[in-house]
């Protein structure tokens, strides 16, 4: 072996052995308070530990980061502070505005720190400022259930400040304790990691280096040391709110009225170092998003993002085991539907029928003790909701839509060595009068090797649903897999019984499978000439019926991904069936079942660089499927467009059309027979978004989205079924009244106002287009005429003000002081 050989293996070896290396950091204890202005002129900046020498996540994981960094941890008995001395060229920082917690693929510069106060290697907080002086905030986990473990919607309640200067920029970030948990220790240590992100040269850094490589993101923290003796004050905080407004609904025995108005409070309480009890008072969500509606012509619920608050900050722990959907508690009233077909049938006038469940209080416990045991409990009590109509003699009839309910969660969440950990959750529902009440109980285990290249998961649920049609079920999964490395791969195993209901607090599409899964992906991270990483990926799916059991389907899935030089990319994606399939969900009909012929499906997909005032998406698809006669294709088209005018405002614009020539699906039951019939319907579906946004400071700015989806549904064929679930010679003469054209417009307008820290002002304005409202397919055919009629139609509106103010008690009680 030649020198510059061994030389070479000598500093691979060395390179290797330094990336492998925990970094060590202390932090320096002040007694004096530091004043958040982006100076650092506190005697103590000066004498505290420098961490530097960040490394490359990406694009070239590795390398030293171009612009170097000095990080200094502070801390006192009320809170940590940071500094961060960002050198640069001032002339070529980006600075664009954005939304909280909204930096991702904007045009602006970075910086963050993570704190892992448990120092499990597993959940961690993370505080983010922008070169604007935006704030994000977020907590990791190792829960995979949740967007890869990062919680955007968990908010705290911090300081930060920006200052440009002649060689970079600086950030000083004030974290008080009330915005973490920490262990009861008199010496503490941290897992840290502090986070830089250069936009312009589309490069990330980490102090202590994060392999991409490497399964998990927490585990490759460094050590930050010198916690002693923390004493933080009482961890107590109010955050009490009033709203007001005015809305209308069309319906169709006329408009409903109504003038908003409540009030409520949410309350935070450090019940020590470790646990927080968050409680909210009659919540309104009056200013939340609008939810995507569609046209559902499957045998599946829809799923809606949570965009609730309360129920979206801090609810890693209760979403652990995969039996929590949020979005149950306030729900739409069980008899919503059947109230307003009672004023079709019958001619009834509704004079009202809430369309949300009213929420009495909901409470959230959580926290870590000092060995790592994770608890959190969940309870939310939501009020009786009723329906008045009156009918055609002029009577007033009072019909509950909805009873008294109580949800409840139990978690315990043991964090072990390695990323391990075991979990049991527990969610159970009871309703007032007897209504049906539900039990689901879960254990999770995810093991981890000491070198973090495999792991094991294995979860187990049982589901107990009481009242008139009560039933038990279980379900069983487990997975193996190589998580680390250049080549990963996992084989995993899931039974559902027929049984099996997690869904009065969970949400499940339908139980009663056994399925296998397999999957490989080529991980190459490593820059070329031509590309800076590059992803392939392959999977296979053997489903099967649990009860009785037979065979469903068999699907694959292969994607090639590749980020090029220029940070465009390009996905190709391939999957399909190979063979004939079984679905036993369709027909809505208990052992009945649809055959579903082979098909492909190809598409490219991609975007261009995020960083340019000009940015967009592009994808286009193509499947084909051949039944005994006909070829039956189908094709997906998706466009997206964002121009960012300045710093402060910018646009976009972001479609999906679908045209389905042979969606067959069922349509209705025989009368007489109750046997089920299906259709092969043409079917055009079109979503369209539009977003603005200017941002007036950093924490004051108006939102606008406007959202317009559009589904034509004609049926061209109708068939009977037979007994193996064949179609194609049953054909019947089509049943007219099932063609459908519909549509759902959503205009949301948000003008906030971060006044003070924690203090919020939100005014809103919304309009939807009435749940009546019908558009005349045959008069409208085209997506445009469908728009302008839709805008047309007759409109719900909603303008509502919220003002929400945080009271910190210590400084009340400060204040309370200074004034005796």
């Amino acid at each position: 072996m030649n020198n510059k050989i061994k030389l070479s293996f000598l500093l691979i070896l060395l390179a290797c052995q330094v990336f492998a290396q925990q970094k060590h950091f202390k932090a320096f204890r002040t007694q004096h308070a530091v004043k958040i202005d982006g100076m650092l002129n506190e005697n103590e900046w000066a004498v505290a530990e420098v961490a530097n020498n960040f490394i490359v996540n990406q694009p070239q994981f590795g390398a030293t980061a171009s612009q170097s960094t000095e990080v200094k941890v502070l801390y006192d008995n009320s809170a940590i502070y940071v500094s961060a001395y960002l050198h640069d060229d001032p002339t070529l920082i980006r600075r664009q505005m954005t939304l909280r917690d909204g930096e991702q693929r904007q045009d602006v510069d970075v910086f963050a720190v993570a704190f892992d106060t448990y120092h499990d290697g597993q959940n961690a907080f993370m505080f983010m400022v922008t070169a604007a002086n935006v704030q994000s905030d977020a907590k990791l986990s190792g829960n995979f259930n949740l967007n890869n473990g990062v919680d955007y919607n968990w908010d705290a309640v911090w300081d930060s400040h920006v200052n440009i200067v002649n060689d970079g920029w600086i950030v000083e970030m004030k974290i008080p304790y009330m915005s973490l948990r920490f262990a009861q220790k008199n010496i503490q240590d941290w897992g840290v990691n502090f986070y830089r992100s250069t936009r312009r040269l589309n490069e990330v850094s980490y102090w202590n280096p994060v392999n991409p490589n490497i399964a998990g993101l927490v585990n490759q923290f460094g050590v930050l040391s010198g916690l002693e003796k923390l004493q933080p004050p009482l961890r107590l905080s109010f955050l009490p709110y009033v709203s007001a407004g005015y809305s209308t609904v069309p319906s169709a025995t006329g408009t409903i009225k109504n003038v908003l108005h409540n009030g409520g409070m949410d309350v935070k309480y450090g019940i020590n170092e470790s646990f927080t009890l968050d409680m909210t008072l009659v919540p309104d969500f009056g200013q939340t998003l609008s939810d995507n509606v569609i046209l559902n012509l499957s045998p599946y619920e829809v799923q809606f993002a949570e965009n609730r608050p309360f129920f979206t900050e801090g609810t890693e722990l209760f979403n652990k085991a995969g039996i929590f959907y949020s979005r149950r508690v306030g729900k739409t009233p069980t008899l919503y539907d059947s109230i307003n077909q009672l004023a079709v049938d019958s001619g009834y006038t509704i004079l009202q029928n809430p369309s949300l469940t009213q929420l009495y209080n909901a409470t959230k416990f959580s926290g870590r003790t000092k060995h790592n045991l994770g608890i959190g409990v969940f309870n939310a009590v939501t009020a009786p909701m009723f329906a008045d109509v009156r009918d055609n003699k002029g009577n007033v009839h009072h019909i509950e839509t909805e009873p008294l309910s109580n949800y409840n969660i139990i978690v315990l969440d043991q964090a072990l060595a390695n990323r391990s950990s075991i979990s049991f959750t527990n969610s159970n529902v009871i309703r007032r009068g007897g209504d049906q009440f539900a039990n689901v109980s879960a254990v999770d285990l995810r093991l981890f090797d000491k070198a973090n290249q495999y792991s094991l998961q294995s979860k187990a649920a049982y589901s107990t649903v009481g009242g008139a049609y009560a039933h038990n079920g279980f379900k069983l999964m487990n997975s193996f897999g190589k998580v680390s490395g250049l080549w990963q791969w996992n084989f995993s195993n899931n039974i559902e019984s027929d049984q099996y209901d997690p869904n009065d607090l969970g949400y499940l599409k339908a139980p009663n499978e056994v399925s296998y899964n397999a999957n490989v992906s080529y991980n190459q991270y490593k820059p070329s000439k031509n590309y800076n990483f590059k992803i392939y990926s392959f999977s296979l799916k053997y489903q099967n019926l649990y009860k009785p059991y037979a065979f469903s389907s068999l699907n694959y899935s292969a994607s090639f991904l590749k980020v090029f030089k220029n940070f465009y990319d390009a996905k190709l994606v391939v999957e399909g069936s190979p063979i004939w399939s079984n679905d036993y969900f369709e027909l809505r009909t208990p052992g009945e079942k649809l055959k579903r012929v082979p098909y492909v499906f190809s598409g490219v997909f991609g975007s261009s660089d995020s960083r340019k005032k000009l940015f967009f998406n592009y994808g286009i698809g193509y499947a084909t499927a051949y039944d005994y006669s006909e070829h039956i294709p189908y094709s997906v088209v998706t466009g997206g467009i964002r121009f960012r005018f300045n710093n402060q405002f910018s646009v976009s614009l972001n479609s999906k059309k679908e045209f389905d020539a042979g969606e067959f699906g069922w349509v209705f039951f025989e009368s007489g027979t109750n046997a089920p019939v299906i259709g092969q319907r043409r079917v055009i579906r079109m979503d369209n978004v539009f977003n603005a946004i200017y941002n007036f400071q950093a924490r004051m700015n108006v939102t606008l989205r406007v959202r317009h989806y559009w589904s034509r549904v004609h049926y061209v064929k109708m068939f009977h079924v037979d007994s193996e679930g064949y179609f194609q010679n049953l054909e019947i003469p089509v049943v007219t009244g099932y063609d459908n054209n519909f549509n759902a417009l959503n205009v949301d307008a948000f003008y906030t106002w971060d006044f003070r820290l924690g203090s919020r002002l939100i005014i809103a304005w919304k309009n939807a287009i009435g749940p009546d409202v019908a558009i005349n397919g045959e008069q409208y055919k085209k997506y445009m005429d469908n728009l302008f009629e839709a805008f047309a139609s007759p409109l719900s509106n909603q303008l509502s003000a919220k003002f929400i103010y945080f009271i910190d008690y210590n400084q009340l009680r400060r204040n309370k002081s200074v004034q005796l």
